[in-house]
């Protein structure tokens, strides 16, 4: 008797549970959002718990029927619940907004690391000289090709590059280049370590004449290496030394 009434529920929730997914059927759709990045949001059936994920362009399928809810949900978006209706189903443009989970910091907080940096990462070998844009250009035009015809009889050649650019003048105008680009730098370093102020109302130098000054100052070899040692105590006691003397020059020119 016991076999029989099991039998007979069993056989009862089968049928109601083949009714109810006989009246389910598969609605396709999409899902939209402001990133490209539409593949593998979840798309889950609330009444089924039946599961599906969207592909690559955001497109699912799943079964299902009108009041049934479609969860959607992904680490990257919002979840969004839809109740569905006979629309839903004879619409061939069905289809889904998710917006994007923006994360707002309350704080960022750069740190400057020193020891990393292009050697330390590996990138370039330790001791390697770095040159810059003007002195790899003057590099590259007086550089002796030496592995040219390598294995020949003669051992090898040499590239006639480097003698052209000396004679048609290339290599001088290459090398004015890169004195004009260590002023330059020397001229913006100096700036860094010492305001206009500085020079106008400790070292006396009229404001008009404080761009001539440096161009003055970076032209003196003994003032460049200490400025670009970065000590600031010793640049500056080198610099007023330099600043008596501009001005001695500049009020000569006055006369």
């Amino acid at each position: 008797m016991t076999k029989s009434i099991v039998c007979f529920l069993v056989a009862v929730i089968s049928q109601n549970s083949w009714s109810q997914n006989q009246e389910r059927t598969v609605i396709n759709g999409k899902i939209t959002s402001n990133t490209n990045d539409l593949e593998g949001v979840y798309v889950v059936n609330a009444q089924t718990e039946t599961m599906t994920t969207t592909n690559a362009s955001g497109a699912f399928s799943i079964l299902a029927k009108p009041d049934d809810v479609l969860v959607f949900s992904s680490i990257q978006f919002k979840e969004n619940r839809v109740l569905l209706t006979c629309e839903n189903f004879t619409d061939l443009n069905f289809t889904v907004r998710m917006n994007l989970v923006m994360h707002q910091l309350q704080e960022v907080v750069i740190k400057r690391y020193d020891n990393i940096n292009a050697v330390a990462l590996g990138i370039v070998p330790s001791g390697q000289k770095s040159y810059t844009e003007a002195e790899r250009k003057l590099r590259t035009a007086t550089a002796l090709d030496a592995t040219a015809n390598a294995g020949t009889m003669a051992g090898g050649s040499i590239s006639a590059d480097p003698l052209l650019n000396f004679l048609s003048g290339r290599t001088a105008m290459l090398k004015k280049e890169v004195e004009v680009e260590k002023k330059e730098f020397f001229m913006k370093l100096l700036e860094r370590m010492f305001s206009l102020e500085h020079f106008v109302e400790r070292l006396k130098i009229p404001a008009e004449y404080v761009k001539g000054f440096e161009y003055y100052a970076v032209e003196n070899k003994q003032f460049t290496t200490i400025l670009n040692s970065k000590n600031k105590t010793s640049t500056e006691f080198l610099m007023g030394e330099l600043a008596v003397k501009y001005k001695e020059i500049i009020a000569g020119e006055g006369k």
